[in-house]
């Protein structure tokens, strides 16, 4: 293994231990035994005393939403559900060839043939119902987690899962990325935007022959927190290490 691809593996073991130690201490701060079990799959990283599950975020940068191959757009029900937004997350992986050895060979030609997907995708996405399915599913799986609570400036924020798709959806501008350079090319992503800002980015994973063929949804934590901070939630203080926001406040913390 080259020098680059070891660090990069070692800065995402960083921070996959830096997720769960954050996850472990909120669970312990709301009196979750130390030995609870997570669901990875399902984004169950905490479940609460009264049965509510949290995904807990605390990236300094970017949050990873998904990294997902063909078959789980393919077998997952609610990806397949999503007025065709599953299958054309299907067609952008198969705008790349099998190998990575072939992608490599001839960038250009995976890179034209994904602009179509992308676009449509892009354009599906303007339908404010259909995002905010599209975002239930990635970010909640589905409604399966009811939280989303983020680690900021040592404090946890609690956000109910409605609150965050309603907020999200009403802000976005979903558009598609366009070139920086001659040797780039538009729409190789799918953009979510606040005030021109990119808060999520759905793009495919083509960096390295251990993640090829897969699509990313990442959130810049950043973008992210400004548009949640921005949206007028009542806000309370649960303890000195916890703050409810929004729908939050009459939900958590009822054991």
């Amino acid at each position: 293994m080259n020098a680059s691809r070891a660090s990069s593996s070692d800065e995402a073991r960083h921070y996959r231990q830096l997720g769960h130690d954050a996850a472990l201490l909120f669970a312990l701060l709301i009196g979750v035994e130390r030995d609870y079990q997570r669901d990875k799959r399902a984004k169950k990283d905490v479940v609460d005393l009264s049965g509510d599950v949290h995904s807990v975020k605390s990236g300094q940068k970017k949050w990873q939403i998904f990294l997902y191959g063909r078959n789980r757009f393919l077998n997952d029900d609610g990806f397949q559900a999503l007025n065709g937004v599953g299958q054309l997350l299907v067609h952008c992986i198969d705008a790349f060839p099998p190998r990575f050895v072939d992608y490599v060979n001839n960038k250009d030609a995976s890179k034209e043939r994904l602009q179509v997907p992308m676009r449509e995708l892009k354009d599906r996405l303007q339908r404010k119902a259909l995002l905010r399915a599209f975002l239930r599913k990635s970010i909640f799986n589905g409604g399966e987690v009811d939280y989303l609570t983020i680690l900021d400036d040592n404090k946890y924020h609690v956000f109910w899962s409605d609150d965050v798709i309603l907020t999200m959806a009403d802000n976005f501008e979903v558009v598609n990325s366009k070139a920086r350079t001659t040797s780039q090319f538009d729409d190789q992503k799918v953009l979510f935007r606040y005030k021109g800002k990119n808060v999520g980015e759905l793009e495919m994973r083509n960096d390295s022959q251990m993640h090829y063929g897969e699509v990313r949804f990442n959130m810049n934590k950043v973008p992210c927190m400004e548009l949640l901070n921005e949206s007028e939630f009542v806000v309370q203080t649960y303890s000195d290490e916890i703050v409810l926001f929004g729908q939050a406040i009459g939900k958590f913390g009822r054991w």
